[in-house]
């Protein structure tokens, strides 16, 4: 089993580049921050990695979620952690939720995954396991929950 990994933007990548421009106060989004994670890590699941966005999910517009829907149709792996902004999630879920034959789980964070107080590593590992052994459908991994999409409540 393959898992591949789509980045699509949201707090997970973000970075906080410090310049004489900037001072650390604007954001960017950068290389899939699973990647810090994984040098440290021997996995023993081959995987793949993906980019289809490096967006804010905040200024996602229907045909970014579209892009990502034609994105992972088209691709041959079954199973799918797309990386995500949480603000969104769930309106990028429901346009997944007509893909009936895999298992996505959507994941992200509120702090994003350079920082050391950042709930990244938790969530991503959640959507690892369930990518794993959830049957098709359209998940989202977040807190401590991983459920259906269309039964996530984030109040």
């Amino acid at each position: 089993m393959t898992i591949l990994f789509v980045q699509t933007g949201g707090t997970i990548d973000k970075d906080y580049p410090e310049n004489d421009n900037n001072h650390g106060y604007y954001f960017e989004i950068g290389e899939p921050s699973f990647y810090a994670r994984w040098k440290e890590l021997t996995l023993i699941f081959s995987y793949r990695v993906m980019t289809v966005l490096r967006k804010d999910s905040l200024d996602m517009t229907e045909s970014d979620r579209t892009l990502i829907k034609h994105a992972v149709s088209a691709v041959k792996e079954e199973r799918i952690v797309i990386t995500h902004g949480t603000d969104t999630i769930h309106k990028t879920a429901k346009v997944l939720s007509t893909i009936k034959d895999k298992t996505i789980i959507l994941t992200g964070s509120r702090v994003p995954e350079k920082f050391y107080d950042s709930e990244a590593d938790f969530n991503l590992g959640m959507a690892i396991a369930g990518a794993q052994v959830l049957k098709h459908g359209i998940y989202i991994a977040l807190y401590g929950l991983l459920t259906p999409w269309d039964q996530f409540n984030n109040k």
